[in-house]
Order: C-alpha cells, then sequence, then structure tokens
C-alpha cells in the first residue's frame, strides 16, 4: 500500500456529476492532476467538461487504467462507494465526504481490511492529498503548497492542514506530500501509516504533524516516532483551550475521562523527541530551523 500520488496517478471521480464534485475535479484536473473518469449509473455515456462518465467504477478502471478514487458522494452512499471503488480495482481511495455515519465507517474499514488489504482508504472526512505541483486529490488549494521538498505533512484538522502548507510556503520551503487524514473516530488512514512511508521516502527530510484533541491516535504516533522514526518532526496540537467533555469540531475531537486532552499529547510528543509549537505559526517556525539543519 501506498499514501503517495503523483503526475501520473490517474483519478476517478465518484460524485463527479454533482455540484462539489465537478468544482472540486474541475479546479484538480487544472492543477495537473489526471482527472480521467466520473462515475454516475443514470448518466453513463456523458461528459463533464470533457471527461467521460461511466456506470460504475469497474467500468472506469477498464477502460482508463485508473488506480485512484475520489468520493464526492453524499454521506448516506460513502459506504457503498468505497467498497464500489475497492471491488473495481483502485488501490487508493479518497473519501471527502463529512457525516458519514461512524457504524458505516466501522464497517467498511473492517471490509476492506479483510477482503481488500491492499487497498489504503484516506478519510472520510478529509481535505485529501496533494503532491505539490504533481497530483492534489481533494479539496486543497493548491496555490498554497509549494513543490520541492523536504517536508512531509500529516494532518487531522483539515483548516490546520492548510495553513501548515501555507506557514511552509511562506517561509520557502518545498513539501513532498501533505496528507489530510481527517478527524472521524475511524479514519482509513492514520498518523502511523504516514509516518511509516515518510520515514521510508527518500525525498522526505523531516516531517510536520498536526494532531488534535481527543482519541489516542497522536501518542500512539509518539510511541511509533520513539522507535521507528530517524528523521526530525515538529508538531502542533490542536485544542489547547478546550473544555473538557466538549466535542470541538470533528467527531473524534472529544475528551472524555481525562484522557485526549492536548497537553497529554503535547508531552507524550515531546517525549519521543518531538519539537512541538504552541500554535500552528510556531510549528513552522520549529520547522523551518530543523529544515535550516538538514
Amino acid at each position: 500500500m501506498s499514501i503517495f500520488v503523483d503526475e501520473t496517478t490517474k483519478v476517478i471521480y465518484q460524485g463527479l456529476t454533482g455540484s462539489q464534485g465537478s468544482y472540486y475535479g474541475r479546479l484538480n484536473r487544472e492543477y495537473g492532476t489526471q482527472v480521467v473518469a466520473g462515475t454516475h449509473p443514470k448518466k453513463a455515456g456523458t461528459d463533464i467538461d470533457g471527461v467521460p462518465i461511466y456506470a460504475n467504477v469497474a467500468e472506469a478502471v477498464e477502460a482508463t487504467g485508473a488506480t485512484a478514487s475520489c468520493i464526492f458522494i453524499p454521506a448516506a452512499g460513502v459506504r457503498g462507494a468505497v467498497m464500489e471503488a475497492a471491488a473495481g480495482g483502485v488501490k487508493f481511495i479518497v473519501a471527502v465526504t463529512e457525516g458519514v455515519p461512524a457504524h458505516d465507517e466501522a464497517i467498511f474499514y473492517n471490509q476492506l481490511k479483510r477482503d481488500y488489504p491492499d487497498v489504503q482508504l484516506l478519510g472520510p472526512n478529509c481535505p485529501g492529498i496533494i503532491s505539490p505541483g504533481k497530483c492534489n486529490i481533494g479539496i486543497t488549494a493548491g496555490h498554497i503548497a509549494k513543490p520541492g521538498g523536504p517536508v512531509g505533512i500529516v494532518s487531522r484538522s483539515g483548516t490546520l492542514t492548510y495553513q501548515a502548507l501555507y506557514e511552509l510556503k511562506q517561509k520557502d520551503i518545498g513539501v513532498t506530500t501533505c496528507v489530510g487524514i481527517g478527524g472521524d473516530p475511524v479514519p482509513g488512514t492514520s498518523f502511523i501509516d504516514c509516518l511509516e512511508a515518510f520515514e521510508a521516502d527518500q525525498e522526505t527530510k523531516a516531517i510536520m504533524m498536526i494532531g488534535e484533541i481527543g482519541g489516542s491516535a497522536e501518542e500512539e504516533a509518539a510511541e511509533y516516532i520513539k522507535d521507528h522514526v530517524t528523521k526530525p518532526v515538529s508538531s502542533y496540537i490542536a485544542g489547547v483551550t478546550a473544555p473538557p467533555g466538549k466535542k470541538m469540531g470533528h467527531a473524534g475531537a472529544i475528551v472524555s475521562g481525562g484522557k485526549g486532552t492536548a497537553s497529554a499529547k503535547m508531552e507524550a510528543l515531546e517525549a519521543a523527541g518531538v519539537r512541538v509549537g504552541n500554535n500552528p505559526t510556531e510549528a513552522g517556525e520549529l520547522m523551518a530551523e530543523i529544515v535550516a539543519t538538514l
């Protein structure tokens, strides 16, 4: 499995015929992404701005050789869309849709692990993935990202994904790949998946990790960094001022029983050797210091 995309990646947009799908599909195509097909069972044979529409993913894969899919299907249909993409032959699925029931997420997450172990799911409820200058799948604005590396970014927060990219661009620091994993309780791609990929990637020399309150993903990432990551890491954890017991933004961003607090996550990361900023700008400044030593 791989989280990486580039100029050779061919993408099917499930939901390209909808207003949101057509809007971002057009933007991604203008960025340089190979948007080769869309799907809609009742609109097969038509096209959107010259992009052909097929009845389903399997037909689109057969016709175009696509290996990735981007889902802009309404929440109730995401479970079916994810499984259609996996059964249709794509190896990388980006589910942008927000509001997918956690029960559905748990079902298709485990179905993929069991029946399609070679398929990587990113999301749901995520901004997607961008390899600046090469490929953009999802809703990230391409102009805020500087190509050329050497930093890999993984973020649980959608908005802070964009800020991390822009903070680095303002400092003239390029990015190899930026992955927005989303903040839902059952993410298809984890911090650890991305850390493992960045550690193995020769072009990525340093890693920026953006987390938030709730759950234990950041603490688990800290343990992984301590044992397996040799590259320098900077981080920021959103939600320092969040009141205990309150859900903040994401379905997964809830603190319960004293666990999942920003301070606990920051302490765990610092103990693993990560340089932790008190705000996104400081995390960017810490990364600039790291890059200056590479």
